[in-house]
């Protein structure tokens, strides 16, 4: 694969000053009428030592205006970074919209490293670019432009710039023992870059390999290739606004009538086998709610002393009862191990990122819990009976959901998700005790009205969210909550049947 770019390419300075006045305006162009675009433009440096991946970040700030640029380096992660999922920093440096990030030895760097010491086996290596993969075309799903350059030396090259870079006072700081151990390396290290372009080179996020050898070349090969790539993108963006206006409208005004159709087809509702009449009396709920909480106590002192994480989600009707099980949750706490996240609708700074980016940003670090009030199954619940994401986003939201709460578990964390369920006639007088309630009238809105009246709609999208997410590895707990005591102690014993769990695994 790498031998076209081992050729030794290059551009005299007669060439070079013809073309950069051009390819600066055009980027600069191209990169002003980003500002206005619904989407980010991502580019990723990777490639071998030497080869002017820095070089060429620092030449595109110059050449474009840097306000609108977010340039990252990447060195071996740090503590903090090591307590959470391996993609947890790059999602949180993920840009806004109309904006263009440089990320250097992002999520390439670490699993090629440690493929060319032989500490990751190759299919150990095949399902971290499987996850690679499916991080990127979350990414282009949603609309991102992610460029990926692979910048290369051959062998010959590469100590040819080790020894210029020696001779060099100011440059042989560049020159470690490292790189002279990866240049003896060379040939794995290309074999492991070959194989990972190959699996993770895609029609959405392809790689573009750029000789390094001549600067003049290589900077007018990457300048040209991302104002292309920018180019395409406002291209395609301008043909969909129009078509993608539409279809949300459509998928609104439409969200009621083909509700009813699938309720005709579907007659089975997973909620349908629930037990709605379980009931806890007082006394024995004062019982068993201290047992848990002095039980959920203990467990979290030795899950946070042997550095678990636990993720608590819950999801369930307008004035279920998420709140006050919550509250004893934490109640059973040292708050200075949980933290409660209230999701509610998108901040600005949200909205213009993937829907995951909120939820990845409040992933705590080790030994602590964190609970989210509403989560990501927003997409697949509100924002879907709503009418706020078409169908195809929807849709798409269900793998990508799977996807990221298997990255959760394989780090070790315990995720939790609680649906907690009550009647329609249930919520209905609960509704009507917020109003009388003064210290409860704040809880009642508009919105729980309106989204009563669509009760079927949500009916019908918890069955198939129930369906789709409840996987081995993530179930999904309902929770009977007709009955507030009833539902608190089964929150209560089941988070701590859980951590139990975790920590005797």
């Amino acid at each position: 694969m790498f031998e076209a770019a081992e050729v030794g390419r290059k551009l005299s300075k007669e060439q070079y000053k013809t073309q950069l006045p051009v390819v600066r305006a055009e980027l600069l162009a191209v990169q002003q009428q980003l500002h206005g675009a619904h989407f980010p433009v991502i580019v990723l440096f990777a490639g071998v030592d030497a080869a002017g991946k820095s070089e060429t970040a620092s030449l595109l700030n110059e050449w474009m205006d840097p306000r609108w640029i977010v340039t990252r380096g990447y060195m071996d992660p740090s503590d903090e970074d090591l307590e959470r999922p391996r993609l947890w920093r790059y999602w949180r440096d993920l840009p806004p919209h109309g904006r263009i990030a440089l990320f250097l030895s992002a999520w390439y760097s670490s699993p090629i490293r440690d493929r060319v010491a032989r500490r990751t086996t190759t299919s150990e290596f095949d399902v971290l670019l499987d996850e690679i993969a499916a991080f990127e075309r979350a990414l282009t799903d949603d609309g991102a432009v992610v460029l990926k350059f692979w910048m290369h030396l051959g062998k010959a090259a590469q100590k040819k710039r080790f020894k210029a870079f020696e001779k060099d006072p100011l440059r042989r700081w560049r020159v470690t023992k490292q790189s002279w151990k990866h240049w003896h390396m060379f040939d794995r290290f290309v074999a492991a870059a070959d194989r990972a372009i190959r699996k993770t080179s895609t029609e959405q996020a392809p790689w573009h390999i750029v000789e390094g050898e001549d600067e003049r070349y290589r900077s007018i090969v990457v300048g040209t290739a991302l104002r292309d790539g920018i180019r395409r993108a406002l291209e395609r963006a301008s043909a969909t606004t129009r078509a993608t206006t539409t279809r949300r409208k459509t998928s609104r005004a439409a969200s009621g009538s083909g509700s009813t159709l699938e309720k005709i087809e579907r007659t089975f509702n997973v909620l349908d086998e629930l037990d709605m009449r379980q009931r806890l009396d007082p006394r024995t709920f004062d019982t068993a709610l201290e047992k848990e909480q002095g039980r959920l106590n203990l467990l979290q002192r030795k899950a946070s002393a042997q550095g678990i994480s636990t993720i608590v989600v819950f999801e369930g009707w307008d004035a279920a009862g998420k709140g006050g099980a919550i509250r004893r949750v934490t109640g059973a706490l040292d708050a200075r191990d949980y933290q409660v996240i209230a999701i509610g609708p998108p901040t600005d700074e949200e909205r213009v990122r993937h829907y995951l980016w909120r939820f990845w940003r409040h992933l705590s670090r080790a030994g602590r819990i964190t609970v989210f009030d509403r989560s990501w199954y927003g997409r697949v619940l509100v924002e879907r009976v709503e009418g706020f994401a078409t169908e195809r986003e929807y849709r798409r939201a269900f793998g990508e959901i799977e996807h990221f709460e298997e990255q959760l578990v394989a780090d070790g964390i315990l995720l939790v998700k609680f649906w907690i369920h009550i009647t329609k006639d249930e919520q209905l007088k609960r509704f009507r005790e917020r109003r009388r309630t003064a210290h409860k009238r704040w809880k009642i809105t508009e919105d729980d009205w309106r989204n009563r009246a669509r009760w079927a709609d949500y009916v019908i999208a918890v069955d198939e969210m129930v369906a789709r997410t409840s996987t081995q590895v993530a179930p999904w707990v309902l929770v009977e909550g007709n009955d507030k005591n009833f539902a608190r102690i089964k929150v209560l014993k089941t988070l701590a049947d859980g951590l139990e769990r975790r920590i005797k695994s």
